[in-house]
């Protein structure tokens, strides 16, 4: 079952095995909240922002990395996935919002041919 409360506790309880639905839908939690915030952010078309939320997040997962004692390949490892988790994201969000401005312009385009009809 998908709870973050198991995920909260210590021990055996934290680390039984999970199903596929389980890991599925956990990485389908990540990939919406990751597309739907960057969306956010890719709205405004501020590189800025993009490049800053980015970093920030480099920067979390060096932090949340750190109580693991990785090594210094692992982490490397790890940032370069996130680098590449997090463009694809961005490509994906602006991928959706392109579909969803051009389905708003067909939408409007069709609105307006049928009114002057």
């Amino acid at each position: 079952m998908l709870i973050m409360d198991r995920d909260c506790k210590r021990g055996g309880e934290r680390f039984a095995i999970p199903t596929q639905g389980e890991v599925q839908g956990k990485l389908t939690v990540l990939e919406v909240v990751a597309i739907t915030c960057l969306r956010e952010v890719l709205a405004s078309k501020n590189a800025f922002a993009v490049a800053a939320l980015k970093k920030k997040v480099l920067r979390a997962m060096k932090e949340q990395c750190a109580p693991f004692g990785l090594s210094s390949e692992d982490e490397t490892s790890v940032l370069e996935y996130a680098c590449e988790f997090f463009e694809e994201a961005s490509k994906e969000a602006a991928r959706q919002g392109a579909t969803k401005v051009a389905a708003k312009s067909a939408g409007t385009a069709r609105s307006r041919a049928s009114g002057h009809g």
